[in-house]
């Protein structure tokens, strides 16, 4: 099943549980090249970045920021030094999701498909990680599956080549979406499942379990009817050919 309802806009607080933790949740489609993977070599420079930029230093690549940013995603600098601004997300997840209570007719515990090329702008703060970025997301959706078994990826273009690298859990997205300026060209980030070579089954519910069975056995009698429509085609030909042939004897 795929969710092709429209997604909701608008502020979401998350303050009941984090002081520094908000975001917007709004709804685009588009489609970019998957990018292929890189190294994961920049979180200590990030870290050593965050370290020793002073508050003038950040502000003024605020500012620089939000000279060449061309919608009303800027980005605000607190007095304490924690600024707050806006990152998107694309989901890029093959695999279904389960939501814990019924939205855009769905069931609840039901498991569905997201949109591939959806892109969700988040509101959040210097002070979030990826880790939060990822629990806000899935929080969104309401979906039950653990936030374990997802990643977020920055895709950049290095040589002419469009790269993906996966972010550390503590990195904090809206840094680097501060060193690299506004245009998306240059950075985006991206949802994924943890790519881990295989799936781990045994992070999924029983319900889960059952529901993807479900959706394989649906798939299954799709393949099934569209080769047995083929060769049906394939048979007809061949009587047509043996019966021109006789014809013609």
């Amino acid at each position: 099943m795929t969710w092709t309802s429209t997604m909701s806009s608008g502020y979401s607080s998350l303050e009941e549980d984090c002081e520094e933790y908000f975001f917007t949740a709004r709804t685009s489609f588009f489609k970019k090249p998957s990018g292929k993977l890189a190294d994961p070599k920049d979180a200590e420079k990030e870290k050593d970045l965050r370290t020793h930029l002073s508050y003038e230093e950040i502000r003024h690549k605020i500012d620089l920021y939000n000279a060449a940013t061309r919608d009303h995603f800027k980005m605000t600098l607190n007095p304490d030094g924690l600024y707050t601004g806006f990152i998107m997300v694309q989901l890029e997840l093959r695999r279904p999701i389960t939501v814990t209570r019924g939205v855009a007719g769905t069931k609840e515990g039901e498991a569905f498909y997201l949109p591939c090329g959806a892109v969700n702008t988040l509101h959040i703060s210097s002070s979030n990680t990826v880790q939060q970025v990822i629990e806000a997301l899935l929080n969104k959706f309401t979906v039950a599956d653990n936030p374990a078994k997802f990643a977020l990826y920055k895709r950049f273009c290095r040589d002419d080549h469009v790269c993906v690298c996966k972010l550390s859990e503590g990195e904090h997205p809206l840094f680097l979406r501060l060193l690299a300026g506004p245009n998306l060209d240059t950075l985006s980030f991206v949802l994924r499942e943890q790519q881990t070579g295989e799936v781990l089954w045994d992070a999924f519910s029983i319900p889960e379990l059952h529901n993807f069975l479900r959706i394989l056995d649906k798939e299954e009698q799709d393949q099934v009817r569209v080769i047995t429509a083929r060769y049906n085609i394939y048979r007809e030909k061949l009587e047509e050919a043996i019966q021109a042939t006789s014809s013609h004897n």
